[in-house]
């Protein structure tokens, strides 16, 4: 059952949160060890949060829709009494642990039953997710195959049906990615929409938002990430928007920009380039105007490799030696390679990112939404950065899609348009103007009512 069922079927009482959760949690023990989706499970916590959600259910007061309905936490996000190892060795699981992330709190205000903490990559820093902590997370579409990341493990515990929505956070792409991998909607919010703390070391270019089945268990969850928390100075004024109510207001007369390059040159897979193309043209039928052209956007990924890399210089590179001894050697070498990126180079590279968000925020004023791939190939085998053989540790050559939207900071959001031959899903990325959170959700809606894929499941999951 998606959230929004499960909420129905509270209200209507025909199912309990003590029953969602404790399937789930036989369903997480399970099933999980095929895909390796969670890092931790409270059976206890998650039970008493259930037990709670029961009670407010039948006296008629549940806190939120959402009240009662088993979430899970990317193990990159605070969460008071849990370890958060972000993935990694280096990171002492003694704590404290004495405080949630604004996020994880909103959905604990909301009554949501947290299961437990997903899987990521080492500190979040790649595409793929595997740790030296954790081991390796797999696609539940094909568990040979990486489900994306950096919130793999919330991708894949979705995607596997261990839980309706997740926790993620998207400083290059680590949200849409995996939706796209492992077929599934996910929304990276505007910059400053969903409040964050702390802050990221990787900067300005990190977001945190939901993951789930659908856009309406998306927009469920926007009502509570975007509630305001005063620790985060980035954190934009609340308008209590609530983002269900629009959801059917449909596409037409809207503006939408296609491009399958952004400027640049990536391959792009041709079966996802047809099916992207494909869902354009779906696009029109729903009475937007869409036109194939390239955003200003061409020197994006030459800017983002300074800050991402810089971001993990200033973050690990003065580590002492035994802690980088721990380090994945991979990710031991970015932050190397970061840490000697000079004063001069950074500057310049985050002023050439403001000409480029400017330029980009003009650019917009001509269209309401920009279609692309949202990944330019399919999952590929666990174990890699790079879907080819001695690529190093880029990853940002098969992901030319998502970061460039980290750099503008516009939100953007995947939604599943389709299968390759191999079964593998692909998905499409739909981006807005600033701010426009709503109308992305809105456009994301109405692609998913002309294409649902929301109920097929993946073979040994369903």
């Amino acid at each position: 059952m998606t959230a929004a069922e499960l909420s129905a079927a509270y209200a209507a009482k025909r199912l309990s949160p003590v029953e969602a959760a404790e399937t789930l949690l036989h369903r997480i023990e399970t099933l999980d060890p095929k895909i390796n989706a969670f890092c931790l499970v409270d059976r206890e916590t998650a039970g008493a949060q259930a037990r709670a959600a029961e009670a407010r259910w039948r006296k008629g007061t549940p806190l939120s829709p959402l009240d009662g309905v088993p979430m899970a936490v990317k193990d990159i996000l605070l969460t008071k009494g849990w370890p958060t190892l972000r993935g990694s060795r280096t990171v002492d699981p003694k704590g404290p642990w004495n405080e949630d992330a604004p996020t994880v709190a909103r959905l604990k205000e909301g009554g949501a039953v947290l299961l437990g903490k997903t899987t990521t990559p080492e500190f979040g820093w790649k595409a793929s997710t595997d740790s030296l902590l954790t081991g390796v997370t797999r696609n539940p579409w094909n568990t040979q195959k990486t489900p994306g990341g950096s919130s793999g493990g919330s991708a894949a515990a979705i995607a596997a049906r261990l839980v309706p929505l997740a926790l993620g956070t998207d400083g290059g792409g680590s949200i849409r990615i995996p939706c796209s991998l492992s077929g599934l909607c996910g929304l990276k919010p505007s910059f400053g929409r969903v409040a964050a703390y702390p802050l990221s070391p990787f900067g300005t270019v990190a977001h945190v938002g939901p993951m789930g089945r659908t856009v309406a268990d998306l927009a469920l969850m926007m009502n509570l990430l975007a509630k305001p928390d005063a620790r985060d100075w980035h954190n934009l004024p609340y308008d209590a928007k609530d983002y269900t109510k629009e959801l059917e207001a449909g596409l037409r007369g809207k503006r939408v920009a296609f491009s399958l390059t952004l400027g640049g040159k990536p391959k792009v897979v041709p079966e996802i380039e047809a099916l992207v193309r494909a869902a354009a043209k779906w696009l029109e039928t729903l009475g937007a105007h869409v036109e194939e052209v390239d955003p200003p956007m061409a020197e994006a990924g030459e800017i983002f490799r300074i800050l991402w890399w810089a971001g993990a210089g200033f973050a690990l590179g003065a580590l002492p030696e035994e802690k980088k001894a721990l380090l994945e050697p991979a990710l031991r070498q970015i932050a190397e390679e970061g840490a000697k990126i000079s004063l001069q180079g950074y500057l310049d590279a985050n002023a050439r990112r403001g000409v480029l968000g400017s330029r980009m925020r003009g650019w917009m004023q001509s269209y309401d939404f920009i279609v692309t791939p949202t990944v330019a190939m399919p999952a590929f085998d666990t174990g890699r950065l790079h879907p080819d053989d001695g690529a190093g540790n880029d990853w940002l050559d098969w992901t030319p899609f998502s970061y460039p939207f980290n750099l503008t900071q516009q939100p953007a959001a995947s939604v599943p348009c389709g299968f390759t031959k191999d079964g593998l899903p692909v998905g499409l990325q739909i981006v807005g103007k600033m701010y426009d959170d709503s109308g992305v959700l809105v456009a994301a809606r109405a692609y998913e009512a002309v294409h649902p894929l929301a109920d097929k499941a993946p073979p040994g999951f369903e």
